[in-house]
């Protein structure tokens, strides 16, 4: 990016947080404050290091190792204040805080031996920041969190129903998430988009640490309509509150430590905040993690080693309003891709890749009967990755500069609805790639949505509609791909989404919820033209490509209470233009091994499945759960592959759908101690596309154990973990290196978390 574009996003940003800090001075309202102490409901306790979240006003605090904590610069009004701690149920108490006056509260938590207590009922409110996602429908955070963070976010959310890896190795791990990955699956970052192309190819990695993650939030229906028109799939958002939006009585923070065997693996990270002065807070955080190539029980697997940094720092300016700050965060990777199945890069290829963030953010907190709340952010992201063939020769260069800017306001009653939100987000990217003949393109996006909520009794509805317009400019003249003219290309579509959750009572749920998508094609399914050094092929546009409508749909039923939990869900995602690489069986010889041509198409598709969840507790220290995963999918076949064919059947199973699998878990529960014994299975996948090779069934047996314990005024947690205690060998179907290599091998791994 050159110097003058990065000087006028700085001036953009410094102006509107200029305009915010003004607002000081207008008394929306009245300074108040909150006081209290949180205490275990069996023991009467006092508990430290619980966290609580002011909703609705994005205020956070961790309570002091004698249980006491206080918020500051609180305006009057009613809030949902939420409680989460390691081992005990995650709560929500509503409270009044009353004009220009201190509150004061003693507040009990009840002790848990099940996980995901972050798990939330579409329905029940929570009116979060810009930072969460609303109605989020399953949180992953806490010791669930620490039990599975890997190296990478996909790996850390496999055992999530519904969730599986697309990988090419170990560092470009992309969650997939019912058969949908790419841009049908978004990926936020404090609920914004990460703006890198990991999105585009299995070789490009998510620019994202776990090791820095807060909590992880994933959601569908109509809240996902807040961030893109094209998350038929769902939402997974990375909370990290780069932006301080508190003001914490004293430093606060975390240092971790991780290790693992299968690779030689190592990561330190530290996060901290601490207040400036009475309005102002600092929020630094910053890790690395290095790995050596993975072992397997067939050998090691070349190339296959990581080294990354991930570092962040913002400043949050706090006031009765609201709050306005600013970030800066820098992201490197350098990791390697290993040999392709063709062996024509016997060494494998090199990736070395960076990106840098600018963000604005603020939130403003209306005294007006309508509009409670006003979000307004401003981000730029440079992105930029080098694939390097192992003499040291550049054989592809990406790179990716994105803005992008929001307005979202939160309102009250409004006609029929109780409450909802509404915004207008917009978008610039330009998109360059060097050692192939894809034309450098801008493209331009601008969008509108609403959602909306009612509550009637135990019904809860919402609603939610989004207008997207899209419009992708090559920079080339008389050109085309294969006979048809590359041009400028504009998409314009509207996407609803509706859900409804009906409350039984006794812990009964059940709810159902359908969305109509739009994505337009992307600037890579559109232009590509060339070869893709480290994806090992040879990627070929389509300029015709047409809009892709989705229409999703999906029913479900929930059982929750202190002592069980269970979920059941059916879902139907049917494609009218269902965008994607198809591998045409040729191949470009004059690159080394003999390229497989990809071409970008649209077909008619169905995905179709069921998911399963429960946990249960069977005695008093004893807890059992397990899930369940099955998609079935399936595309029309071309009218030239009908003919070909010596059937009648007009459908062929989608490539690179993951298998019926699932895991079952049994763990002891006793005075901070949690000890337990893990299965992972999958079925065999045979259904696969053209060229795609078929996967056998496996099973793999874990171990673990968490303990967490206080000493010198600070929270201890140490998770150690065995994997693939056996050393089996298996293959995952999603994996692009599945014919060269199985997955890793047995692997112990350590993580050790302090709290401060």
């Amino acid at each position: 990016m050159a110097s003058s574009t990065k000087l006028n996003v700085l001036l953009v940003l410094s102006g509107l947080i200029f305009f915010l800090l003004q607002l000081s001075n207008t008394s929306f309202a009245q300074s108040s404050a909150i006081e209290g102490i949180i205490i275990d409901e069996e023991t009467g306790n006092s508990i430290s290091y619980a966290y609580l979240f002011l909703e609705g006003i994005n205020r956070s605090q961790t309570t002091h190792s004698d249980g006491t904590f206080s918020f500051r610069n609180v305006p009057e009004g009613t809030y949902n204040l939420k409680m989460q701690r390691i081992g005990y149920k995650t709560q929500s108490r509503t409270i009044e805080v009353p004009p220009n006056d201190t509150l004061k509260i003693t507040l009990t938590m009840t002790p848990t031996i099940l996980d995901n207590e972050g798990i939330e009922v579409v329905g029940q409110r929570d009116r979060g920041s810009s930072n969460h996602l609303e109605n989020a429908s399953q949180n992953i955070s806490g010791a669930s969190l620490r039990q599975n963070l890997s190296t990478t976010l996909s790996g850390t959310l496999e055992d999530v129903p519904g969730i599986s890896t697309r990988s090419m190795g170990t560092a470009p791990g992309r969650p997939i998430m019912r058969g949908l990955g790419g841009e049908r699956l978004m990926i936020l970052q404090d609920g914004k988009r990460t703006g890198d192309v990991s999105s585009q190819s299995a070789d490009h990695a998510v620019t994202i640490d776990p090791m820095s993650a807060e909590e992880i939030e994933i959601a569908r229906g109509p809240s996902a309509l807040e961030y893109g028109s094209n998350a038929i799939g769902g939402v997974i958002n990375v909370v990290r509150n780069q932006v301080p939006s508190s003001i914490p009585d004293h430093l606060h923070g975390t240092a971790s430590l991780q290790g693992e065997s299968v690779n030689t693996g190592s990561a330190a990270g530290i996060e901290f905040g601490l207040p400036l002065g009475n309005n102002f807070a600092l929020k630094a955080d910053g890790n690395f993690r290095s790995t050596l190539d993975t072992n397997t029980p067939s050998g090691t697997l070349e190339n296959s080693g990581i080294f990354s940094t991930n570092n962040s720092v913002g400043l949050g300016y706090i006031k009765p309003w609201g709050h306005a700050g600013i970030s800066s965060n820098i992201y490197l990777n350098n990791y390697g891709i290993p040999p392709d199945s063709l062996g024509g890069h016997p060494n494998g290829v090199d990736i070395e890749m960076e990106k840098f963030q600018l963000e604005g953010t603020s939130e403003i907190i209306l005294d007006r009967p309508f509009i409670r709340k006003l979000e307004i952010d401003l981000s730029h992201k440079s992105y930029f990755h080098q694939e390097i063939e192992s003499s040291g020769i550049v054989g592809t260069e990406f790179g990716v500069l994105t803005t992008n800017a929001s307005v979202k306001a939160n309102h009250n009653n409004l006609a029929f609805f109780d409450e909802g939100k509404f915004g207008i987000w917009a978008e610039q990217k330009n998109y360059a790639v060097n050692g192939t003949r894809t034309p450098d393109s801008d493209s331009y996006s601008l969008s509108a949505f609403f959602i909306e909520e009612k509550d009637i009794g135990p019904f809860h509805l919402e609603i939610g509609a989004r207008l997207d317009h899209t419009v992708a400019m090559p920079d080339a003249e008389n050109q085309s791909i294969r006979g048809r003219e590359i041009r400028d290309r504009s998409f314009t579509a509207l996407a609803s989404s509706a859900n409804a959750v009906y409350d039984f009572g006794g812990g009964f749920f059940t709810g159902a919820s359908v969305i109509h998508s739009f994505r337009a094609p992307s600037q890579e399914e559109l232009f590509s033209l060339g070869p893709h050094l480290a994806s090992y092929s040879y990627e070929v546009g389509n300029p015709d490509l047409d809009s892709e409508r989705g229409l999703g749909k999906e029913i479900y039923l929930r059982y929750r209470k202190s002592n069980a939990r269970a979920e059941l869900t059916f879902f139907h995602n049917g494609f009218s233009n269902y965008n994607y690489a198809a591998n045409t069986g040729e191949n470009r010889p004059e690159f080394l091994g003999g390229y497989p041509i990809y071409q970008f198409t649209g077909t008619e598709a169905v995905l179709q499945g069921i998911e399963f969840s429960s946990q249960l507790q069977l005695f008093s220290n004893w807890a059992l759960s397990g899930t369940l995963s099955y998609t079935h999918g399936k595309r029309r076949l071309f009218e030239q592959e009908q003919n070909q064919q010596a059937t009648d059947d007009e459908w062929s199973p989608l490539p690179m759908i993951p298998p019926l699998k699932g895991n079952i878990e049994l763990s002891y529960n006793k005075d901070g101690l949690k000890i337990g014994t893990k299965s992972k299975w999958a079925a065999e996948q045979n259904r696969t596309g053209e060229f795609e090779t078929p996967t056998d069934g496996y099973a793999i047996f874990n171990l673990f154990g968490q303990y967490h314990f206080e000493k010198w005024d600070l929270l201890h947690t140490v998770s150690l973990n065995a994997n693939n205690i056996f050393n089996t060998t298996y293959r995952d179907h999603l994996s692009r290196i599945k014919e060269i290599y199985p997955q890793p091998g047995r692997n112990i791994s350590m993580l050790y978390r302090v709290y401060f």
